[in-house]
């Protein structure tokens, strides 16, 4: 009898402790993982998982397009290690982190991204903040649905990652064979989902959970953000250029008939909206419709933009170049383009926001002004994403 009571008593206390754990994932002996601990060494503990799903978010940001894929230690884990792997592509060579940079938040240097069989055909976007967008769908032609669809389309398309099964590429049901085979895969789907099955709904929902966990709200704009009690406000930390350039940010502009303004600021927040600096959905062609590599040919269709947070790096350099055809490389030239729109043949889907009555807008730009929004744009960059180990590269150099 007595041993009967010792063992409930021991049963009792297994299921408080286990109750009462952490339930984002289970803690297993190290020795669970031989192929794990094999491969990446301390760079990947799974019985203690870096923080994604319980993050510090600020209180003014409200958006999240987390749309039923919430973020989890473990999923996020494991979206890292695909995010980094170059297994990914055909010929072992091409990560999405090859495109996707964390010493540029995300993004890339190059004017067009190096594939396995041809370089990509826009600008590659800076992921960092993606969750906090209203904007579900992805590319900047939006033709990816919502970012769980996204993150497999580089891997099968025959230029980027090569898993077309077109052209002679692999399909790829031959990607999953390939990972399946695996040992740290083996483990490490298991360890998420419950069974070594790798499919490509798992795939995607792991690579978008590490991908919206990237995030970046250190800057010198959420120190302001944080005491003042709207945008518009000014913030307590900044200089007087900077807050005249937030204002000249936020403050839509009037116009006379002829589309010169007369008043009020550039309205940039109208289509790119504060806190986040998301782009609106809505949003329609900003009147770049080049094409890379191709002088003779227009590409109206691009209307998605990434966060304006962290356009620079700390050392004060852009992040790569903007737009998709990346032919600008200063904040100068990028809003210089807005203050002179020029509604260019062909375009039949410019932004209305930019032709007031149906002409151009001329903001009349002064140099004071474009040198204040300049030094309101450096406000938004933050440290920690470009550092942080998390989303680091897990695969030892």
């Amino acid at each position: 009898m007595k041993k009967q009571n010792l063992l409930l008593a021991l049963f009792s206390s297994f299921l408080f402790i286990s109750c009462n754990k952490d339930d984002n994932y289970e803690t297993l002996p190290t020795d669970s993982y031989p192929n794990v601990i094999a491969t990446f060494g301390t760079n990947l503990d799974l019985n203690n998982l870096q923080n994604y799903a319980n993050q510090t978010v600020p209180a003014y940001i409200t958006k999240d397009n987390s749309n039923g894929n919430v973020i989890t230690d473990k999923a996020a884990t494991l979206g890292r290690v695909l995010f980094y792997d170059k297994k990914l592509s055909t010929s072992n060579t091409i990560a999405c982190a090859s495109c996707h940079k964390q010493a540029l938040a995300f993004g890339d240097d190059a004017i067009a991204s190096q594939g396995v069989n041809a370089t990509t055909g826009r600008h590659s976007m800076r992921l960092v903040n993606n969750r906090f967008a209203t904007e579900l769908k992805y590319f900047w032609d939006e033709r990816a649905a919502n970012l769980e669809t996204q993150t497999t389309m580089p891997i099968k398309d025959h230029g980027e990652m090569g898993y077309s099964g077109l052209n002679g590429d692999q399909s790829f049901s031959d990607l999953i064979v390939k990972l399946s085979a695996i040992g740290y895969y083996k483990e490490l789907f298991k360890f998420v989902y419950g069974t070594e099955t790798i499919t490509e709904a798992r795939i995607q929902n792991a690579l978008a959970q590490f991908i919206r966990s990237i995030q970046s709200f250190d800057s010198k704009y959420d120190v302001g953000r944080a005491t003042a009690p709207n945008d518009g406000a000014p913030f307590a930390n900044f200089t007087a250029q900077e807050n005249q350039g937030k204002n000249l940010f936020l403050t839509p502009p009037t116009f006379n008939a002829n589309g010169s303004r007369t008043g009020g600021g550039l309205g940039c927040a109208g289509c790119h909206r504060a806190p986040e600096f998301d782009i609106d959905p809505l949003t329609k062609n900003n009147g770049i419709i080049g094409v890379i590599g191709s002088a003779g040919t227009i590409d109206v269709t691009n209307t998605k933009a990434p966060s304006l947070r962290d356009l620079i790096n700390p050392s004060g350099t852009l992040n790569g170049r903007l737009m998709h055809t990346a032919n600008f490389t200063s904040l100068q030239q990028a809003i210089g383009h807005y203050g002179n729109i020029n509604i260019a043949p062909g375009n039949t889907n410019l932004d209305p926001r930019l032709t007031p009555g149906g002409i151009g807008q001329q903001l009349n730009l002064t140099n004071t002004e474009v040198q204040a929004v300049v030094a309101f744009l450096q406000t938004l960059t933050g440290t920690n994403v470009y550092t942080n180990t998390k989303w680091s590269n897990p695969f030892p150099n």
